[in-house]
């Protein structure tokens, strides 16, 4: 079956998707507003399905690939979320000490295709590590619906704080040679941004169409980071401008493009928002990135 792209799809009918992926519809809200879309043979409920994230199909590297080794590993949480618990995994074989990697998922918690990205940073010759957000209400349920609402009940001052401490865990990490990068996607990039403005020793930062920290925040960024928007992402846009000149004003070091006609989540190759083309070059610049500011 040929692979759908956004090309397939009105653009209203993208905006409510991405409307309905962050919370500000429901189900069936998207349902009732998508109905005006829809083509012969195809209904609302086919629309969404057509959407919705095919995490075996898009899947780059196995779970059991012999070129990497993983697991899940646990560490206390200082704020009284219970634990941290997350997926570890590292080149299978490697000499001296590696750099270190924080992966942080979008707003559904540590998914298969967040696990996927995880274990390509590995292959790429890093530690990479995804904490699961959601693990303190019970971590990722396998149903993307039921992850977002789950991850409506999360303390995110306690969240916020645990990934603070899983970016410290990495630090000390013996394997790691103590040089810390962050990645994020949506959510994710709007806690690589916040990152960023809580530690100071953060060695190089990651945010796919992230949500900005205020200017205040802002001006406290000691690390480089490399910034990507998607073209069409009006709602995330819509903060750079003010970011950029909090960036400039702190004379924070940093790369930022805008990939021209790409959805909010092109570089998530599990649904048809993907762009093969911006999420490969977007990739190979980060991976050029944290081999600059994480390595030597």
């Amino acid at each position: 079956m040929t692979r759908k792209t956004a090309n397939d799809f009105h653009p209203e009918v993208l905006k409510l998707f991405d409307k309905y992926v962050h919370g500000d519809i429901s189900r069936r809200g998207f349902l009732s507003s998508a109905a005006k879309f829809t083509v012969l043979g195809l209904t609302a409920e086919g629309l969404l399905e057509a959407l919705s994230p095919k995490f075996a199909q898009a899947q780059q590297i196995s779970t059991d690939d012999p070129r990497v080794t993983a697991s899940y590993v646990e560490y206390p949480s200082p704020v009284g979320n219970g634990k941290i618990r997350g997926y570890l995994v590292k080149p299978a074989k490697f000499s001296g000490k590696l750099p270190t990697v924080l992966v942080v998922h979008e707003n559904r918690g540590l998914n298969p295709h967040i696990e996927d990205i995880t274990r390509r940073l590995a292959l790429d010759n890093f530690i990479a590590f995804a904490p699961d957000a959601l693990f303190p209400l019970g971590g990722y349920p396998g149903d993307e619906d039921k992850a977002r609402e789950l991850f409506k009940g999360l303390d995110q001052v306690k969240t916020r704080s645990d990934f603070i401490t899983a970016a410290g865990v990495l630090k000390n990490l013996p394997e790691g040679n103590g040089k810390v990068g962050a990645v994020g996607f949506c959510y994710g990039g709007g806690i690589v941004n916040y990152l960023a403005t809580q530690i100071p020793t953060l060695a190089a930062g990651v945010p796919f169409y992230g949500s900005q920290p205020t200017s205040v925040e802002a001006a406290k960024i000691k690390a480089p980071l490399l910034i990507h928007y998607a073209g069409t992402d009006e709602r995330i846009n819509a903060g750079w401008p003010a970011y950029e000149a909090a960036l400039k004003a702190a004379g924070v070091s940093y790369e930022a493009y805008v990939y021209a006609g790409v959805q909010h989540g092109f570089n998530n190759d599990t649904t048809p928002r993907f762009d093969q083309s911006a999420a490969k070059l977007a990739w190979e610049r980060t991976i050029g990135f944290f081999n600059k500011n994480l390595r030597g």
